[in-house]
């Protein structure tokens, strides 16, 4: 495991120096986004990576290969939309979950069952206080029901 937090570690080094790659010439015109294009022009400078121009991403940005694609925890991170994705988590220690971007009804089960199970959720800080305040609200929402029957 510290061999994977030193190359962790390193992966943020990496990222931190890494520069930001726009399109070529994306300023000039309003119908080009910002997001990376390979230049394919037969004259392109950026293409033919002259110093003066813009820089060209490579492969001496990437993470090391062992950590690619980990949640900044150290945790494979597995897609759930359903409590039956739950099943998908082979290795509490090695994985974790992402909740997909579901109701709150759904997100409500399959917090519980996470937590009954012993799985890490990594895009929800604390799911014991989640959970706490939709009892309260579902608690309040119930009370103002019967006050105005």
């Amino acid at each position: 495991m510290s061999e994977i937090k030193r190359l962790l570690k390193l992966r943020r080094k990496i990222k931190r120096k890494k520069p930001i790659f726009i399109r070529r010439e994306c300023h000039r015109r309003k119908r080009l986004k910002e997001v990376w294009r390979r230049p394919k022009g037969l004259h392109s400078k950026v293409r033919k990576k002259k110093s003066y121009v813009s820089k060209m991403p490579s492969p001496s940005y990437s993470s090391p290969k062992e950590v690619k694609f980990l949640h900044p925890s150290g945790l494979e991170e597995i897609y759930v939309a359903n409590v039956k994705d739950l099943e998908k988590v082979k290795d509490k220690e090695r994985q974790g979950i992402r909740i997909a971007a579901v109701g709150k009804k759904k997100k409500v089960e399959i917090v519980k069952e996470a937590m009954a199970r012993g799985i890490k959720i990594l895009n929800l800080k604390k799911p014991e206080e989640f959970l706490k305040k939709f009892e309260a609200k579902k608690n309040e929402a119930g009370s103002a029901k019967e006050a105005n029957k």
